[in-house]
């Protein structure tokens, strides 16, 4: 609920955004219905500890079955070069040298640039910096296909610096902290995050055809849904999905 982890998932596989949480993330993974065994694409946004955590433990799971010849391929991890420094540092401090020998063998950590593109999927992926106000972020944009595409915005507000990946996505994820009638009980705005009707607002703006809002309070669990689907459809005129 606290943060932007996620899977794409098509014929080509599977394609994991960020992993907080520690090993939660592998329970989540199953509760998902995703085998970690056959994710081989994998991206972290940025170093905060509900985003980063979790990773250290998929390149543990990922180098053990390595060794055991359960885990077929290679594995790729993309981010930004603070990103990267920092696992390439978590995992050779914390595993032990039987995982850590297919770290740059078979498990490759990717270093991107901003702008910089890659085929992930079978997709082109370009990876951008969101300007972030806070840790050092990039978000991505995904071609679908030749006309369809998805933009992550990360985990904090759109800035019209990247207006050329977000808009007229057919699929905008972004954050949504809590409804705008609450931001009185969550302080979203002193966050640096939106709420859900700025959200939807922007997503109106950028003629966005689908909005994606994720990384909210959890207070709301039971109704969250049905609360955030109300406030949004007075600003977002086509689907919503929570």
């Amino acid at each position: 609920c606290y943060n932007t982890c996620f899977v794409l998932s098509d014929e080509y596989g599977h394609f994991l955004v960020d992993g907080g949480g520690g090993n939660t993330v592998l329970s989540q993974l199953k509760k998902a219905g995703v085998d970690l065994m056959d994710v081989h694409e994998i991206f972290v946004t940025h170093k905060h500890v509900d985003h980063i955590m979790g990773i250290v433990w998929v390149i543990r799971i990922i180098c053990q079955n390595m060794k055991k010849g359960t885990y077929q391929g290679e594995a790729n991890i993309y981010a930004h070069d603070e990103v990267i420094g920092l696992l390439k540092d978590m995992a050779f401090k914390l595993l032990n040298k039987k995982e850590t020998q297919y770290i740059g063998d078979r498990l490759h950590l990717i270093e991107v640039k901003d702008g910089e593109k890659k085929t992930i999927l079978n997709k082109k992926v370009t990876f951008f910096d969101i300007h972030s106000t806070k840790a050092k972020q990039f978000g991505f944009m995904m071609e679908l296909d030749q006309e369809r595409k998805l933009t992550c915005c990360g985990d904090e507000p759109y800035n019209e610096e990247n207006e050329k990946y977000a808009l007229k996505s057919d699929y905008l994820l972004h954050e949504a902290f809590c409804l705008y009638d609450q931001a009185d009980i969550f302080h979203p705005y002193e966050k640096h995050h939106s709420t859900v009707k700025d959200a939807c607002q922007l997503a109106e703006k950028l003629k966005v055809k689908n909005v994606v809002l994720y990384h909210s309070e959890d207070q709301n669990i039971e109704n969250r849904k049905e609360l955030y689907t109300k406030e949004g459809k007075a600003y977002f005129l086509s689907l919503i999905h929570i």
